[in-house]
């Protein structure tokens, strides 16, 4: 059949196993069929198959034949329109096991390695959890974009987060009519803050005061406006503040910080469990951000921070003053081009989705810390890096991270030690 000039063919597909990115594997006629939708291994499916690969087949779900008796019915209404959610339709048990054995395989494949997983660092929280959300604007309305297009699908509110979140959604969504804004992020701590990225280079002052006053009055206590030539503008609170316990930790809009604040928390008290004992350690940690782990570590150690983002380095000073820490420094360099100082005893290394690059390698492989903590939000590279890691160093565990429930991303934690 023909769908705008594209030949589309329909295949019966049974579903053998889950691979990252949202995809599932199945065999047709000898070839390997990637598969885009809400399926399970063990079904039964139609797909439909566009742009024939030389090497597999791309396709997309379009009728359950036999489904899962694992199968469940998702908990939202957007699930399967929206792009932001793709296990709603999965246990959340199974969820993890996806996960893991995408992970696992990932490292068989990628790093050679059969390094038998520790246990999975999971909370109760599978639903609301998120402190930050990021939304698309445009004229359909304000949500997120449909899986593969730019086409932004509007919603009401999203089940991942939190409660405060969705309220100041839907507060927002009152106040911005219009095409003038592209995007805007919502995050929750003592306060609410907003940013807004712009379409426009330049947005003039009075309508920047007229945003600014209707944001307060519906009960934003800051509101930050980036235009399109990424002139920035602030007014009232530039950050929120989130409390762990132990210390005060600020972040503004600008900066990158892991919304799955509670099962984060979880994470830093595993890894200062792990390297203990730290006294008297030196400590290098790249991509450091606002502190997430650099504070936490300082209580016993001497920390180097290194991070890139110059509004990620200002938070990071403001934590070190408000929690008096006083071993701990931040140093404004992208990994590759920081120049270290002396001997470091572990390394902190939490790179972006694409790992570390070949000279962020050679930098952690000349500064050879007896220990290595990696955070990893791809499989993949992360497998790709553990391989160029083991020449040197013994994996003493590997976990995944289960931060972002209903969703296919997945961190894994890695403890490394020099050989």
């Amino acid at each position: 059949m023909e769908d705008q000039g594209r030949q589309i063919r329909k295949i019966i597909v049974e579903v053998t196993r889950p691979a990252y990115g949202g995809f599932f594997i199945g065999r047709h006629e000898g070839k390997v069929v990637m598969i885009k939708g809400a399926v399970l291994p063990g079904e039964t499916v139609e797909a439909a198959v566009e742009n024939e690969k030389k090497d597999y087949l791309p396709a997309s779900v379009e009728r359950i034949l036999k489904p899962s008796a694992e199968r469940i019915s998702p908990a939202c209404g957007f699930f399967g329109r929206c792009g932001g959610c793709h296990f709603q339709h999965i246990p959340y048990d199974l969820q993890i096991k996806i996960k893991e054995q995408i992970l696992t395989d990932c490292l068989k494949r990628l790093a050679g390695t059969g390094t038998e997983l520790s246990g999975p660092v999971i909370s109760g929280e599978q639903w609301n959890y998120r402190l930050r959300g990021q939304f698309k604007v445009s004229r359909e309305g304000m949500g997120f974009y449909r899986e593969g297009t730019r086409e932004t699908v509007d919603i009401d509110g999203c089940r991942l987060m939190a409660p405060e979140i969705n309220t100041y959604f839907r507060k927002a969504k009152t106040l911005l009519k219009g095409p003038g804004v592209k995007e805007i992020h919502i995050t929750c701590g003592d306060c609410v803050v907003a940013l807004l990225r712009t379409r426009a280079r330049s947005v003039s002052p009075a309508d920047r005061s007229g945003l600014a006053s209707r944001f307060f009055d519906a009960g934003f206590s800051g509101l930050v406006i980036e235009t399109a030539d990424k002139t920035v503008f602030q007014y009232g609170r530039s950050f929120v503040t989130l409390d762990t316990g132990t210390l005060k930790y600020t972040v503004s809009p600008m900066s990158f910080f892991q919304s799955n604040w509670r099962l984060n928390q979880a994470v830093v008290r595993i890894i200062r469990e792990t390297l203990q004992p730290l006294g008297g350690r030196r400590i290098l940690d790249l991509y450091a951000g606002a502190g997430n782990f650099s504070l936490p570590l300082a209580k016993d150690a001497e920390v180097t921070a290194v991070e890139e983002n110059p509004y990620a380095v200002e938070d990071g000073m403001r934590n070190l003053q408000i929690n008096n820490i006083k071993d701990c420094r931040f140093v404004r360099s992208s990994a590759e081009d920081f120049q270290p100082e002396g001997r470091f005893d572990i390394a902190i290394l939490d790179p972006p989705r694409p790992g570390l690059t070949n000279r962020a390698m050679s930098k952690v492989l000349s500064v050879m810390p007896e220990r290595i903590v990696y955070i990893s939000c791809n499989p993949a590279t992360f497998a790709r890096d553990m391989k160029k890691l083991s020449v040197k160093y013994d994996i003493e565990s590997i976990r995944i991270i289960d931060l972002f429930p209903q969703t296919f991303h997945i961190e894994a934690l890695a403890f490394l030690r020099l050989k």
